[in-house]
């Protein structure tokens, strides 16, 4: 209940307001049922911001739950829709059968002159003599002369006896900088205990060039880390460059004496192939037998960097056909492997009203060639799949062909966009099951687009993200 205004020394908690719309927060007694109006319990609380667990520690995970509601490890109470937080249960005293908040016990001696103020710990040890815990205040002090501190503790046993009604079993003076905090200034009350315990409190100060020079070799390691990691990362940058170097051109010539069709698109599939192995970064593929189910179809994949190109060219068999912006065909190596693997290029890849694209696209799918299209239309150096435009799904409703989801997992990782050292790591490709359209109307239209990303995103490894929500500007 509220203190009355008659009360010379009410507890003061500051409230932390109403749950967030679409959390909820209650609070438990020590039976587990819910506590009523300004009663003193458990904090639990649940929503979609809630952790689903500790990360590989399930003991905890389990301990952590209760019917769906996350138990935060402090006291609280609900008044009149607010929530006011008093304290964590770690932390609470129990003496004589009574809950002693430290944070009143703190308080309280810092108020007393000698003693300074926001460096007073107060915690309890177990007393299995009398079956409760020992109050134990630390506080830090500058003075020095015997008769003053002794009567400095008189003083504090004095002044928490008043306010709480219980007297202290042990009041410990110390040196300044003796009590830990934290780095944003809170009291680390249970390090201090259990320095208390072992007899390790108060260590001595140590001069400020000792603490430098400590600092400076703790983290000495890290920096030989770094240092050794960025060495290996240009090594191996310098190992890819000398590789696509050694490859690159005579694979390039031999696509320039190649006609067009079959032969280049398997040259360029085993070049592909073997890049990825030589570099370290194997390409690993699934559900390619839905390629096989789905006939000659519009494969759509996500788009994440520079290698997406390179790595289905790896992946997919080669019979299939790229969709690449037209821009591309300026770069001369480029331009060859479009060229003679017989590959289709569009001015821009929203071809929504372009009839000729369609066209070419009906074109390949009769000659029993699969299609790839990426519908991002690009990349971004963010992370995430960005909105699909519907070129690729307008066709395959046109056509009647089924879409078949094509997912890259980890070639962001292995190149990020925006720079130029690259790293090892695996390539997943995952191959949807293909999405049959249902006719030709809009709606099914949209419906191949978003049971399409759907399927990409649960195998990307990367969520799909708005890109006026985000901020993040159209490239």
């Amino acid at each position: 209940m509220a203190a009355p205004p008659t009360e010379p020394s009410p507890l003061r908690f500051v409230s932390c307001g109403a749950p967030l719309p679409g959390h909820a927060v209650r609070i438990v007694d020590a039976s587990g049922h819910e506590a009523g109006e300004r009663t003193e319990g458990a904090l639990q609380f649940r929503g979609p911001s809630t952790m689903r667990e500790y990360y590989r520690d399930p003991e905890a995970t389990e301990k952590t739950f209760q019917d769906g509601w996350c138990d935060s490890g402090d006291f609280a109470y609900l008044a009149e829709g607010e929530l006011f937080v008093t304290g964590r249960r770690k932390d609470m005293i129990i003496k004589a059968g009574r809950n002693l908040y430290p944070q009143e016990v703190e308080e309280t001696v810092g108020e007393i002159l000698g003693i300074r103020r926001g460096r007073v710990a107060a915690f309890g040890i177990t007393d299995p003599e009398i079956g409760t815990e020992k109050l134990v205040v630390v506080a830090e002090t500058r003075v020095e002369k015997e008769e003053a501190r002794r009567r400095l503790i008189g003083e504090v046993m004095e002044k928490v006896a008043a306010v709480t009604d219980i007297r202290p079993d042990i009041v410990s003076l110390v040196p300044p900088d003796t009590i830990p905090k934290t780095s944003s200034g809170k009291l680390r009350r249970a390090a201090l205990r259990s320095a208390y315990l072992k007899g390790e409190m108060g260590p001595p100060r140590r001069p400020p060039a000792f603490q430098i020079a400590r600092i400076w070799f703790s983290g000495l390691g890290g920096r030989l880390k770094q240092t050794f990691s960025s060495f290996g990362r240009l090594v191996y940058t310098v190992y890819v460059g000398l590789i696509a170097l050694l490859t690159i051109p005579p694979v390039w010539a031999a696509m320039l004496l190649l006609p067009e069709g079959k032969m280049p698109a398997r040259l360029s599939h085993a070049w592909a192939r073997r890049f990825f192995s030589w570099i370290g970064c194997p390409v690993t593929v699934e559900g390619s037998a839905h390629l096989s189910q789905a006939g000659p179809s519009v494969l759509v994949a996500n788009h994440s960097g520079y290698l997406d190109a390179v790595v289905l060219m790896a992946a997919l068999p080669p019979g299939f056909r790229f969709v690449a912006k037209r821009e591309l065909m300026q770069a001369p190596v480029i331009r060859t492997f479009i060229k003679k693997a017989d590959h289709l290029t569009v001015d821009r890849l929203d071809f929504t009203e372009s009839v000729t694209t369609t066209r070419r696209i009906e074109e390949a799918l009769r000659q029993g060639h699969s299609v790839l299209i990426f519908p991002e239309g690009t990349f971004s150096r963010f992370r995430g799949i960005r909105p699909f435009r519907l070129g690729a799904f307008k066709v395959a409703a046109e056509t009647g062909r089924p879409i078949c989801p094509v997912a890259i997992r980890g070639a962001r990782e292995v190149l990020w966009p925006g720079r130029w050292v690259p790293r090892r790591g695996p390539i997943q490709v995952t191959i949807g099951k293909p999405i049959h359209p249902e006719g030709k109307d809009w709606r099914q239209i949209v419906r191949l687009r978003d049971l399409a990303k759907a399927e990409i995103v649960r195998h990307a490894g990367e969520p799909s993200i708005d890109l006026v929500a985000a901020g993040i500007a159209k490239e």
